[in-house]
């Protein structure tokens, strides 16, 4: 086997590293080289792991957390968050900067510094989590007790991940809130953009399929059940054709509505009014007013039954 390889990685092999490289060298390729480096998308899963334990405590622990410990607890994790976030925040600032041609030299400090507010809001967040795993709790009549909730539920992955996620987005962030939310994303089904602002006792029930848009504003006491979409109905457009980043393209889901299995609402000006209830697999491109229901009338269904002894 040797014999048959050797030559190959003698020649072969070598024309493939020129060929790869040529490639490298490509005008407007999928290249990032010597251009600074980027924040580790592993180091930010590892930090958002370390998160997770700081705003449920005892729950992701190989060993139970006692009282006496919580306090040594909080200051290892929270200087290692402290340490390793602000490096990578580091690295996505100067790589805002170069994309924008920006000259500044206050990447670390600004770095320091919003790392230092995110650790600042994580008892708010905490706050919100608390609402949120309520809100699961009260609205599944499956659940047994919060522990499960927390533990076995892919949606309080995901709305935590967005809480923790958000600030950063808000905070000018790049990149960060993103690999957090597609992790997020990859674990539960669940994908929340971490620019979408969302208000206390969230819950998603099974959560599979949900899509929530970057610019999605939820107020308070919202649920969404499997398969909802909330998105942008299209993209609107410059001078030049180029999408417009900035405008709102998603809808405005008002408190204490509920969105049932496969419903799609799509646009910027789609307001839902608060109280309101969206069937299952409604499609809905317009503003409906508060304490409305909506839902599609049932289909025609046409059930053949066979005759068990001459199968016809």
């Amino acid at each position: 086997m040797k014999n048959k390889i050797s030559p190959w990685l003698k020649s072969g092999l070598t024309d493939i590293i020129d060929e790869l490289e040529n490639t490298y060298t490509e005008h407007g390729g999928i290249n990032h080289i010597e251009a600074g480096i980027l924040p580790s998308r592993k180091k930010i899963i590892e930090i958002q792991r370390q998160l997770m334990r700081i705003v449920f405590p005892g729950y992701w622990e190989e060993e139970g957390l006692s009282k006496t410990r919580v306090k040594y607890f909080l200051g290892e994790i929270l200087h290692d968050i402290y340490k390793h976030l602000s490096d990578e925040i580091e690295k996505s600032l100067r790589y805002r900067c170069k994309m924008a041609g920006c000259k500044s030299d206050a990447c670390r400090k600004m770095s320091i510094e919003i790392t230092m507010k995110l650790i600042e809001e994580l008892p708010s967040i905490r706050t919100m989590l608390k609402f949120d795993v309520a809100a699961a709790f009260d609205g599944d009549p499956a659940a047994i007790d919060k522990d499960e909730i927390i533990l076995a539920y892919p949606a309080i992955v995901a709305i935590s991940t967005h809480r923790l996620s958000h600030p950063l987005y808000e905070m000018g962030v790049s990149l960060i809130p993103r690999i957090m939310s597609e992790y997020a994303h990859s674990l539960t089904g669940i994908d929340i953009h971490p620019g979408a602002k969302i208000g206390k006792s969230f819950f998603i029930d099974h959560g599979t399929g949900v899509v929530v848009g970057e610019t999605t504003v939820i107020g308070d006491e919202v649920k969404l059940y499997q398969g909802v979409t909330i998105g942008a109905l299209s993209f609107p457009k410059d001078e030049r054709g180029q999408i417009i980043k900035e405008a709102k393209r998603h809808p405005t889901i008002e408190d204490r509505v509920t969105i049932y299995a496969g419903a799609t609402i799509l646009g910027g000006e789609t307001v839902i009014g608060h109280d309101s209830v969206i069937g299952g697999n409604v499609w809905l491109i317009k503003s409906i007013p508060p304490y409305s229901r909506v839902v599609i009338s049932n289909p025609d269904l046409t059930i053949t039954h066979k005759d068990e002894k001459s199968g016809k």
